[in-house]
């Protein structure tokens, strides 16, 4: 028998026909996924704020967007949760507004981190020598402003301002919308304008710079037994610079972009598909890919802990409590 959401059956939205086990295996595994993002990116914060030899510029970025994966854990997985098992929003059109904004900026912001972090690093790996001089704090605060501000007021003013209506109104009203319900609505318009401010240019941008990187690195490998090249090196090692360690870095955030485009990718070609195949993508699918993209949060800290060596050390401390010791920020993770 069929179920509603709301008690006015004509205008209410459908409830999910899963039965009880069904919907307790999905609980687990979203629940699974949720605190696994929260510990995951709450480890790489605690990591990065407590050691003093972490406090690097790149290491903020990735501080900051770790913030953005954590928060997306603790505000927005859990309400998509009970909406993608239950079909159902119980929480009031307000709070959908400001639930759905939210997920958007969040998720936006991930990508704009990642893109300051690409910018980072091509200048770390392409001019090192000149790499402090030119990518100090004050410019680091300004790409994390940048990365908040932007997707901020892009999510924010989009739906409150009903812009991702413009142009399919009578589509949605007709068709889409009920009561009881808070799903993510994009005419054609504005899917393409999300598409391309979210998700399209940012990662362009990222894949051309890390392209740059790729070479350039390679190039540098090729070189590495050269005597001219070794007498570099060791200019470099004099000036706090390792071109290894920042060629090994750079691959590192690599893949962690990598990931990023693995797992939102569907979704956002999904959402920018939809408008013009007349919405026939099915509410479920494009749960699962919201889902998928979810994963991306839960990932990156896995990430850091496989490449990066300062982090499962900082990671041991962590967990056996040394980081209570007195002078424990001032630990040596890696040599310099």
């Amino acid at each position: 028998m069929m179920s509603f959401c709301h008690n006015i059956i004509n205008i209410s939205c459908v409830k999910s026909s899963w039965s009880n086990d069904v919907r307790a295996s999905l609980y687990s595994l979203m629940m699974l996924i949720i605190f696994t993002t929260v510990v995951g990116n709450l480890l790489v914060i605690i990591s990065i704020s407590h050691f003093k030899q972490l406090h690097t510029p790149t290491n903020w970025l990735i501080h900051s967007m770790a913030t953005a994966d954590l928060l997306l854990g603790c505000l927005v997985m859990p309400y998509s949760m009970m909406r993608s098992v239950e079909h159902c929003w119980y929480f009031g059109e307000v709070f959908c507004k400001i639930h759905t904004s939210t997920d958007i900026m969040l998720s936006s912001a991930s990508i704009f981190h990642l893109s300051f972090i690409s910018i980072d690093r091509c200048y770390a790996v392409c001019d090192p020598l000149r790499y402090k001089a030119k990518i100090n704090i004050l410019v680091i605060f300004v790409m994390i402003f940048i990365s908040w501000s932007i997707p901020a007021l892009f999510a924010f003013g989009m739906i409150f301002l009903e812009l991702n209506f413009k142009g399919a109104e009578e589509m949605y009203y007709k068709h889409v919308h009920c009561v009881g319900g808070c799903s993510v609505f994009f005419s054609k318009t504005s899917g393409v304008l999300a598409f391309m401010t979210s998700f399209y240019i940012p990662g362009s941008i990222m894949l051309c710079i890390y392209c740059r990187i790729y070479f350039i690195a390679k190039g540098q490998a090729r070189s590495i037994n050269d005597a001219t090249q070794k007498l570099q090196i060791g200019l470099e090692e004099k000036n706090g610079i390792s071109r290894s360690k920042e060629r090994k870095a750079a691959k590192t955030l690599g893949i962690v972009m990598g990931v990023f485009l693995t797992c939102w990718c569907p979704f956002f070609v999904c959402t920018v598909m939809d408008p013009f195949l007349d919405y026939a993508i099915p509410p479920t699918l494009n749960d699962a890919l919201i889902w998928f993209g979810y994963l991306n949060s839960t990932f990156n800290p896995m990430v850091y802990a496989f490449f990066y060596p300062w982090f499962r050390r900082a990671l041991k401390m962590i967990l056996f409590g040394k980081i209570f010791q007195k002078g424990s920020s001032r630990c040596k993770l890696f040599l310099e």
